[in-house]
C-alpha cells in the first residue's frame, strides 16, 4: 500500500491531482459519487485566467454593501435565514480583505494564476483537450468614460506588477470586434491570454481519460464514509472497500464536512452560482466571452450555445435550488445580444468553495498522517486545477515543489 493513493473529488481539481500522481507511479483511485467533472466543474465561465492575479474580495465601500444589502442585484443575492450561517466566514472575508491584508492575499494568489496556462497545457498536448482551449481571451465592457478609465488606471498596473497584458478598445474597436453586440459602451479591456474552454465538461472528462490510460482506477464510492484502515485509509466504493495508504480530499465545496470529522474545520463558505445556455437568432455570432461590467454577468460561446453566467448566491447548503439571479440577469442579456430560445430544460446550478483569505488549501491535513488537501479553489478551480494537481503530487512524492505551498498550507486557519 506504500505507494497508494485515494483521491476524493473528480472535478478539475480531483482529476488534475490524480493524473500527476499518477504520472509520477502512484497507485492511485479516483473516487466520486457521480461522474467525473459533474459537479462545480461542470459549470463555469470556461476561462483559464491568467489575467486573475486578484482574488474577489469583500466589497468595503458603503454604497456598494448597501447596493448588494437590497438583495435586487444580479451579481450577488442571498436568502435571508441563512445569513446567520456565514457571519463568522464572511467577517473573516471581510478582515482578510482590508487592503494590507488583500496584498498578501494578492502576492500568495498571483503566484499560481501566473501557471495557470502552462500547466493546462502540459496536460493537454497532444490530446484532443487542445481542441477545447481557445487562445481568444475575453472582454470586460464598460458603460462609461469614467468606469473605462478607471479600469485601465488598474489593469495597467496588474501589467506592471504581474505581467498582465491586455488590449483597450474604444468604443468603435468594440463593435468592429463584436459587430452583434446590441448596445453602445465606452469601451472594453480585452485579456487575450486566458483560454476560452468551449466545453468545461469535456476538458476534465479529456483530463480523465489520460488518467484511466496511464492505469488510474475511477470508482463511484462516498467520501463522507472515510475511515482510517490501519496506518493509511479505507473509504466505500459501489463495489466493495477501496483502502490506500494515502488520501487527497479534493471535495470543493464539500470538503470541510469530511475534514470537519477528522479534526480540521476551516471557515469556509460556498457560494452558488447558475448558468443557462441560450440559441443566437439569425447568423448572429458572439466571438469571445464578455462580461458587462455595468450587468454583471459573463456571456461565453460555448458547444452547447451562449452560456449565461450569474454571480453569487448566499444560501443554507440543503436549500432547493432559486435561480432568482438567472431570472434577472436574462432580460438583460437580451438587450445585449439576440439571444434567442432557452437551450437547457433548466438551470444549472453549482458551488464554488471559497476560504476567508481567498487562497486554496494545498497540503497535509492537520494531524493526519497520510491525509492531504486540494480545496478552497472559489472561482477558481478550473483555472488552477492542473497548477494544484502538480503543486500537491511533488510534495506528496517528496520532489522540490515548484512554487512554495506555504501560503496555502491549512494550517494557517
Amino acid at each position: 500500500m506504500a505507494a497508494s493513493v485515494i483521491v476524493l473529488g473528480a472535478g478539475m481539481v480531483g482529476v488534475s491531482v490524480a493524473l500527476h500522481l499518477r504520472r509520477r507511479g502512484r497507485d492511485v483511485t479516483l473516487v466520486d459519487r457521480q461522474g467525473p467533472g459533474e459537479g462545480a466543474s461542470f459549470g463555469n465561465g470556461g476561462l483559464i485566467q491568467r489575467e486573475a492575479v486578484y482574488p474577489h474580495p469583500f466589497p468595503r465601500a458603503l454604497a456598494e454593501l448597501r447596493r448588494i444589502a437590497g438583495n435586487r442585484a444580479t451579481d450577488v443575492h442571498y436568502h435571508p435565514l441563512a445569513l446567520p450561517g456565514f457571519a463568522s466566514p464572511l467577517l473573516q472575508y471581510w478582515w482578510h480583505s482590508e487592503p494590507t491584508r488583500y496584498l498578501h492575499a494578492v502576492r500568495a494568489f498571483s503566484a499560481l494564476i501566473a501557471t495557470c496556462l502552462d500547466e493546462h497545457r502540459a496536460l493537454a498536448d497532444g490530446t484532443e483537450a487542445m481542441a477545447l482551449l481557445r487562445p481568444i481571451g475575453w472582454m470586460k465592457l464598460y458603460a462609461t468614460e469614467e468606469a473605462f478609465a478607471t479600469a485601465l488606471t488598474q489593469v495597467q498596473q496588474a501589467q506592471r506588477d504581474f505581467g498582465v497584458n491586455f488590449t483597450a478598445l474604444d468604443g468603435a474597436e468594440l463593435a468592429a470586434a463584436e459587430p452583434h453586440l446590441q448596445v453602445r459602451r465606452a469601451g472594453a479591456i480585452h485579456y487575450p491570454d486566458p483560454c476560452s474552454v468551449s466545453d468545461p465538461h469535456a476538458l476534465t472528462l479529456s483530463y480523465a481519460r489520460q488518467f484511466l490510460a496511464a492505469g488510474g482506477k475511477l470508482a463511484l464510492g462516498d467520501a463522507m464514509t472515510l475511515t482510517r484502515a490501519g496506518a493509511g485509509w479505507r473509504v466505500q466504493g459501489q463495489d466493495g472497500p477501496i483502502e490506500a495508504a494515502q488520501v487527497v480530499v479534493a471535495l470543493g465545496a464539500a470538503a470541510v464536512e469530511l475534514t470537519r470529522g477528522l479534526g480540521y474545520a476551516p471557515p469556509y463558505f460556498g457560494k452558488r452560482g447558475y448558468h443557462m445556455h441560450y440559441r443566437m437568432r439569425g447568423n448572429a455570432t458572439l466571438n469571445r466571452p464578455i462580461l458587462d461590467m455595468q450587468s454583471g454577468f459573463l456571456l461565453a460561446p460555448m458547444r452547447a450555445g451562449i452560456r449565461l453566467t450569474t454571480g453569487a448566491e448566499f444560501a443554507r447548503p440543503d436549500a432547493p435550488p432559486t435561480p432568482v439571479q438567472l431570472e434577472r440577469a436574462e432580460p438583460v442579456a437580451r438587450t445585449l445580444l439576440p439571444l434567442a430560445d432557452r437551450v437547457d430544460a433548466s438551470p444549472w446550478m453549482g458551488v464554488r468553495p471559497c476560504t476567508p483569505d481567498m487562497l486554496p488549501i494545498i497540503g497535509p491535513l492537520p494531524g493526519q498522517a497520510g491525509a492531504w488537501c486540494a480545496f478552497g479553489h472559489a472561482h477558481q478551480g478550473l483555472t488552477l486545477g492542473p497548477t494544484t494537481g502538480r503543486l500537491l503530487a511533488e510534495m506528496m512524492c517528496g520532489e522540490a515543489p515548484f512554487l512554495d505551498p506555504a501560503p496555502y498550507r491549512a494550517e494557517r486557519f
